[in-house]
């Protein structure tokens, strides 16, 4: 089945652009980026700002982004899967990244939300003149399933903590 990603959550004062997949299918569902309740992101991104309560409205989570200069899209605006593993992948067409970093200049970093993630975009955009200025940082999956060096919540907070100081500058 071909999926499509959602338009970008960004405006002019983007400084950090977070960059997943595509979206599961409970994302799909809620048309929500990471809208499956399990996911990490959402508890990581307000803990690296030290809001200690997670607002549950997806509009307020989407202002809180912009207040921190976050932006949100995905590196594939479409592919074919079944269910919502990234090895099940396939068929991808990119996102515009060119366009959209010529659209918004203040970006200068890219948080890749994990490894298919950072591979996809090196698979179509290596060596790319758009990106030359931008900072390229694979970050570990917000995923909540466990891996040898990503255990828990507090594991991820901790490595995710290198974008603040892109979106703080």
């Amino acid at each position: 089945m071909r999926i499509y990603s959602f338009p970008p959550v960004i405006d002019e004062h983007a400084r950090v652009l977070i960059l997943g997949t595509a979206p599961s299918v409970k994302s799909l569902e809620h048309q929500q980026f990471y809208g499956h309740p399990q996911n990490f992101m959402w508890k990581i991104l307000y803990r690296l700002f030290n809001e200690s309560d997670m607002d549950p409205v997806y509009e307020h989570r989407l202002a809180f982004l912009k207040e921190h200069r976050l932006a949100l899209w995905d590196v594939i605006e479409s592919c074919e899967r079944e269910g919502s593993l990234d090895v099940n992948i396939k068929n991808i067409i990119p996102q515009k990244l060119p366009e959209l970093v010529a659209k918004y200049p203040s970006l200068c970093c890219f948080a890749f939300n994990g490894s298919k993630a950072y591979d996809t975009f090196h698979t179509f955009y290596r060596g790319h003149e758009s990106f030359k200025d931008i900072a390229l940082i694979k970050l570990p999956s917000s995923s909540p399933i466990p891996t040898p060096r990503m255990r828990t919540l507090e594991d991820r907070v901790s490595a995710w903590n290198i974008i603040v100081p892109y979106a703080t500058t």
